[in-house]
């Protein structure tokens, strides 16, 4: 294994931690990328891992990403991530999480976790017994899922009315790829502004079920990229967006709340080339950390909506620079996020 500042991702990470507590079975790692807004903030991820190497590679990747969403959502938090190496079979318990809350407060303050894949908010709260550096727990704010969906959904309208010229939802067409707490929170925002939508999810019957309440189609989560539509809105995991996928994308633009949907990055040239329209997926995925983060400056439901309201401004703000630079969209989100965060 390389040493951790040797990997691709390692973004001069001001501190990486990796953390073993035999008497439990915890093997984590705290990634925080950096500090210079604020304590760096960012969920846990509970997830099953090929190898070590994959762990601390998305720790890595989802530390930076959370530097740059919360820099280009005006809060006044840094970033940071952690990942819970789960076994095969999901194995979670109480002994577990304590050790994992220790290890967060042992850092003082410097980082401040929350809810993130595979993590729920009773976990968020048997965590919160033994360290105070937890956000989004009942009472603030609680699951961000409906925060990210109300973005996401902005960042579509957004996106229609850019690439598509279009004024509003009404008879857009979208494909909606995982319709968990975000996607299928947007899809119901899409499917109220009456847009036409096909759904997957890999529950398949979950996606059936949307599609039929909502009036839209279901297809397979192998598919959903390459439906003949006018908006892909990717919502699962990351790494979906590579170069052979690219090439059978047919849509106008590319507006999801799923991570790092750019394989390595360089994807977001690719689409540019193509002419496909890409909203950064920490930009419009940024409501539900702006909710979760509330404890951090003390912001009430007004200033959370205000906040989350701005996603669609802050989205031409990186597209207006996008067509006037040349540079790809990402790129240009990235060197933003950078300027704010002092690199």
């Amino acid at each position: 294994m390389s040493a951790i500042w040797d990997f691709a991702d390692f973004d001069d990470h001001e501190v990486v931690h990796c953390v073993r507590d035999h008497a439990s079975g915890l093997t984590a790692i705290i990634a925080i990328h950096s500090t210079h807004l604020g304590p760096a903030a960012g969920g846990t991820r509970f997830w099953h891992y090929a190898d070590g190497e994959a762990a601390i590679r998305d720790a890595l990747r989802l530390s930076r990403g959370m530097s740059y969403k919360n820099a280009m959502a005006d809060l006044p938090a840094g970033g940071g991530k952690a990942v819970i190496v789960a076994d095969e079979a999901r194995t979670k318990t109480p002994a577990m999480l304590a050790a994992f809350a220790k290890a967060v407060d042992g850092l003082a303050g410097r980082y401040i976790t929350a809810q993130d894949v595979g993590m729920s908010e009773a976990d968020m709260v048997a965590i919160s017994q033994h360290t105070q550096n937890v956000a989004g727990l009942p009472g603030q704010g609680g699951d961000p899922g409906p925060y990210t969906a109300r973005g996401v959904f902005l960042g579509i309208e957004a996106a229609a009315k850019r690439a598509l010229g279009a004024d509003g939802l009404k008879g857009v067409r979208i494909a909606i790829q995982g319709v968990g707490s975000v996607g299928g929170g947007a899809a119901r925002y899409c499917a109220e502004a009456g847009a036409q939508l096909i759904l997957a999810d890999i529950d398949t019957a979950r996606a059936k079920a949307l599609a039929e309440e909502l009036g839209g189609d279901a297809a397979s989560s192998a598919d959903i990229l390459f439906q003949a539509v006018d908006i892909v809105s990717p919502n699962a995991l990351g790494a979906i967006l590579t170069e052979q996928s690219i090439e059978n994308i047919t849509a106008k633009a590319i507006a999801g709340g799923a991570n790092n949907q750019l394989a390595t990055g360089n994807e977001g040239r690719l689409l540019q080339e193509r002419g496909i329209l890409y909203a950064p997926d920490y930009v419009i995925n940024a409501g539900g950390i702006i909710n979760v983060l509330r404890k951090i400056d003390d912001a009430d439901d007004e200033a959370i909506y205000k906040r989350i309201d701005n996603i669609p401004a802050r989205l031409e703000a990186v597209w207006d620079e996008s067509e006037k630079s040349g540079m790809a969209a990402n790129e240009v989100a990235d060197q933003m996020a950078q300027k704010l965060i002092g690199r």
